[in-house]
């Protein structure tokens, strides 16, 4: 490309002079592996890529120039970045060294035999037909060269298809390292549900435990309220004998009264001594509760 580029000047669109001008084969080391005809065919198939499929893609269609590891050098090519990037070369039509190059076609020789009646014994003669074979001859690599071409079209072709193919290929292999992501992260997030329903499971097992030793407490705790109220009664009606027994000693005189006194004060002390109790075993039991 940077030769064809680098000498432009010798295409100068005359008859057979890209002929000539194709000497930059023989510069590359290309002239025994390819004819004028089949690299001047590959330019133009380059160009028509860069133009018409890559660089002006018809509306609607999706390229990736990147795919085509030649549209960066096609794209400085036609931007004219690359003149002067190659040696500038010589071509002379008539060269010897052309010959290695410019396939000419070979003279074919028949034989004909002379019949004459004055000439008898006349030898063999080879006659050259340097016209009619030279035609068929050109016509024959022509016809081979249009093949090589066709062949070569249909390469050029062929590779932006299996550029996109690989593209997609990525593209597949891509979409299937994310989905392996998105199943593995789904897989984390199950097992974290799962644990976050087990410690919610707990709690309200735990919660419904809490619930009834709180019923145990307030059961407890009204007995106790109804404890001390009886206690209450019991100690106002002592108070109440007590006092009744108090105006009966200053009433009643004798021993009588005394003895009935006695009597009553052992009960009435025997009866203080229950309350007593009564009500240290209800502080006991409070205390007990509020601990607990």
């Amino acid at each position: 490309v940077k030769l064809r580029v680098s000498n432009n000047y010798l295409f100068s669109g005359k008859r057979n002079t890209s002929m000539w001008a194709w000497t930059i084969l023989k510069h590359m080391g290309l002239h025994r592996k390819m004819t004028h005809t089949q690299a001047s065919k590959k330019w133009e198939n380059m160009k028509k890529r860069y133009k018409q499929e890559l660089k002006n893609p018809p509306d609607g269609v999706e390229v990736f120039p990147d795919a085509w590891p030649y549209f960066s050098l096609m794209d400085d090519a036609m931007a004219g970045r690359l003149v002067a990037s190659a040696p500038i070369l010589k071509a002379f039509p008539y060269s010897k060294d052309n010959g290695d190059f410019l396939i000419k076609p070979k003279k074919k020789k028949i034989p004909a035999m002379v019949r004459s009646s004055t000439v008898a014994a006349m030898p063999e003669i080879d006659i050259s037909l340097n016209g009619n074979e030279d035609g068929e001859g050109l016509e024959a690599q022509e016809g081979s060269q249009d093949i090589d071409c066709i062949l070569q079209e249909v390469e050029d072709e062929g590779r932006p298809m299996h550029n996109e193919q690989q593209v997609a290929e990525r593209e597949k292999e891509v979409m299937e390292r994310e989905r392996l992501v998105l199943q593995r992260e789904r897989a984390v997030l199950d097992r974290e549900i799962a644990v976050l329903d087990r410690d919610r499971a707990v709690l309200e097992r735990e919660k419904a435990a809490l619930e009834r030793e709180k019923a145990v407490m307030e059961r407890e705790r009204a007995m106790v309220e109804r404890a001390r109220d009886a206690v209450s009664r019991d100690r106002l009606a002592l108070e109440q004998k007590r006092a009744k027994l108090g105006r009966l000693c200053e009433t009643e005189e004798g021993s009588e009264v005394e003895e009935v006194t006695e009597n009553s004060s052992s009960g009435s002390e025997k009866d203080l001594d229950a309350v007593d109790r009564k009500q240290r075993l209800i502080f006991l039991f409070e205390k007990l509760i509020d601990n607990f």
